[in-house]
C-alpha cells in the first residue's frame, strides 16, 4: 500500500501537514506513516539522565502521536503508523524514505512567519534531486475547508 509520510514535531505547521496527509490517504485508500526524530543532542548528558530523556521523549511523541491518530481514525477512516528515528532530523527523515519502498509522497507543513518556510523544508527543498519521492509542501496557514477542498 502507499503511504504518506508526514514529519511530526512540534512546529504549528506540522498540523496542516498531518491533516493533508490524512484526507489525501482517505481519498487516495493509502496510508499515513508519521515520523518522530529525536535529535541527538538531547541525550548528551550523563548515560543514566540521558536513558531518562530520551524515554520521556519517547513518552511525547506517543502522547502527541495519538492525539493525530485519533483524529485521523475517527474523521478520516485512516489509522497511522508511528516511526520513532534518532538522530539529525534531514538525514533520518532521508534514510525512512530510502529503507520503506511503501512511501509514495513525503508531506511537510510549511511556516508562516518571516524566517521562511522552516529548517525541514529547506534542507528538504535542497536534497529534492535525490530523493526517489515527491514532496508535498502545505502551507501552515491553510484553513481546514481549504485542505478539504484541495484533497
Amino acid at each position: 500500500m502507499r503511504k504518506f509520510l508526514v514529519v511530526l514535531d512540534d512546529s504549528r505547521e506540522c498540523l496542516n501537514a498531518m491533516r493533508f496527509a490524512a484526507m489525501r490517504a482517505r481519498n487516495t485508500k493509502a496510508g499515513v506513516e508519521i515520523l518522530a526524530v529525536i535529535p541527538p543532542e538531547e541525550f548528551n548528558h550523563w548515560i543514566g539522565v540521558g536513558d531518562i530523556m530520551r524515554e520521556e521523549a519517547r513518552e511525547r511523541i506517543h502522547a502527541h502521536f495519538e492525539v493525530f491518530a485519533k483524529w485521523m481514525r475517527d474523521k478520516q477512516g485512516v489509522d497511522p503508523e508511528l516511526v520513532i528515528r534518532e538522530g539529525e532530523p534531514v538525514a533520518e527523515i532521508m534514510a525512512q524514505v530510502q529503507e520503506d519502498p511503501e512511501i509514495g509522497v513525503l508531506v511537510l507543513g510549511a511556516g508562516t512567519d518571516k524566517k521562511g518556510p522552516g529548517p525541514l523544508v529547506t534542507q528538504l527543498s535542497k536534497n529534492s534531486g535525490s530523493l526517489p519521492i515527491p514532496i508535498t509542501i502545505v502551507p501552515g496557514d491553510l484553513s481546514k475547508e481549504r485542505l478539504q477542498e484541495i484533497t
